[in-house]
């Protein structure tokens, strides 16, 4: 099957260039995001590859009332615009609900819907109606096959600029199983694939400030094996010091250990597209 390939600014997303996802799990405060967007821009500038910057205004699942939740949208919609004016990143960030979906895509150049939320489809006809990009990601609890359907909703409101992003499938005792067979799948509908390696490894049920609550141990295997299973690109959560992280603080991976991640990564996909 012809994949469609997905202009994200200056990034086609679905060629045969690996393309990274990358930022802070939650827009925390000015300076981390900038520390951040810089280095991020660094590494970009030395391995030659594109970078969308990530980060969500909101995190509506925490497990407890307790936990930072974000900014909000207003302040961390404006807080995104500072990175893109200072570094010219593409941004992302997640949207939760139907009305937020307008304001984000003010700024915003791809608008995420949490895996949890894949298959509601008032949100999904409200980011396909924004005309930007929309990168689903796929449910713990839908068959990777079954992601046809909520990519059947955006393109029947209008919109075939999709992104699909595999997290890990079906929860069970608190793991995250990524099976790279839904790499085939995902593939075969026909749409560019991203694999979001420092989700997979949380470890749900542990609070993420635990250092418990994450596996970074998987992170080089599992991500060179979804890089040699032929995604188009890869979801990286950093952070200038991962365990005073605001969300994911035992999964994300510090932002200046990411070239050297990187690395066998971008050998790893060349040979695929050879």
């Amino acid at each position: 099957m012809t994949k469609k390939i997905v202009k994200v600014g200056n990034i086609e997303c679905g060629s045969k260039e690996l393309f990274l996802i990358s930022g802070p799990c939650v827009i925390e405060e000015e300076s981390i995001m900038m520390k951040t967007a810089e280095k991020l821009k660094e590494v970009s500038e030395k391995l030659k590859i594109k970078i969308i910057y990530k980060s969500s205004f909101q995190k509506d699942n925490r497990s407890s009332l307790k936990y930072y939740d974000g900014p909000g949208l207003a302040k961390g919609v404006a807080l995104l615009a500072k990175v893109k004016a200072q570094f010219g990143f593409p941004l992302l960030t997640d949207i939760h609900y139907p009305d937020q979906a307008a304001a984000a895509g003010e700024v915003c150049d791809v608008l995420q819907i949490p895996a949890y939320l894949c298959m509601q489809s008032t949100l999904l006809v409200a980011a396909a109606k924004t005309g930007k990009v929309i990168n689903i990601k796929h449910g713990q609890f839908l068959a990777p096959d079954n992601m046809k359907h909520p990519v059947q909703k955006c393109v029947e409101s209008g919109n075939d600029k999709i992104i699909l992003t595999e997290r890990g499938y079906t929860f069970g005792y608190n793991d995250l199983i990524v099976d790279p067979r839904s790499f085939y799948h995902l593939n075969n509908i026909g749409y560019p694939v991203v694999f979001d390696i420092t989700h997979c490894v949380r470890k749900y049920g542990i609070p993420s400030s635990d250092a418990k609550g994450g596996a970074r141990e998987f992170l080089p295997v599992l991500s060179r094996a979804g890089v040699a299973s032929g995604v188009d690109g890869v979801f990286i959560e950093t952070h200038p010091d991962p365990a005073k992280a605001l969300c994911d603080a035992a999964s994300q991976l510090c932002v200046y250990d990411l070239e050297e991640f990187l690395k066998p990564l971008i050998e790893i996909h060349n040979l695929v597209q050879k």
